[in-house]
């Protein structure tokens, strides 16, 4: 996909508000640069999935992270799989960029999913910018995978140096 706009989020969803159940943080999220969708037989996008490079700092040191964001499937086509596969092929992508992990924010309900794709949670408290140079603690689960052999999450306080995505 070469973009994800409201009308794609509305084709997946249905007309609404809060498709992703993260309005009650009152953040401010930033867009993805690189997605991954899937279509039906009709031509309906029912998943979709997207990237953005992340500067970090973790334990005083600057790093970048693949932020993995606006993961959404269908209501009616969920338990085939498809978050699975958008997810994967992010994750995939993500491989051939450089940085050493992959980083997504969610809500606790979900967690569970990703876990099953390989994410790891992030305990302890994760700082992000705002606007007007605010800088808050995520209100809701940070989680992780590595996205080379041997990569561990490093030690130390994690701030994110840019909105969440």
């Amino acid at each position: 996909m070469a973009d994800y706009t409201k009308a794609d989020i509305e084709e997946i969803f249905g007309v609404g508000e809060d498709h992703f159940g993260v309005a009650h943080t009152g953040l401010s999220w930033l867009p993805k640069d690189i997605h991954f969708g899937i279509r039906d037989e009709a031509g309906r996008l029912v998943a979709h999935t997207g990237l953005l490079r992340l500067p970090l700092t973790v334990g005083g040191h600057d790093l970048d992270a693949m932020g993995v964001g606006g993961v959404a499937v269908a209501p009616d086509v969920r338990g085939r799989g498809l978050a699975r596969t958008v997810v994967g092929a992010a994750l995939d992508h993500a491989r051939t960029l450089g940085p050493r992990y992959a980083l997504l924010f969610c809500r606790p309900q979900v967690a569970g999913l990703y876990r099953r794709l390989g994410f790891r949670e992030l305990l302890g408290d994760v700082h992000v910018e705002q606007p007007e140079g605010r800088v808050v603690v995520m209100p809701i689960c940070t989680m992780w995978a590595p996205l080379h052999e041997g990569a561990a999450w490093p030690e130390g306080p994690v701030r994110l140096r840019s909105l969440p995505m």
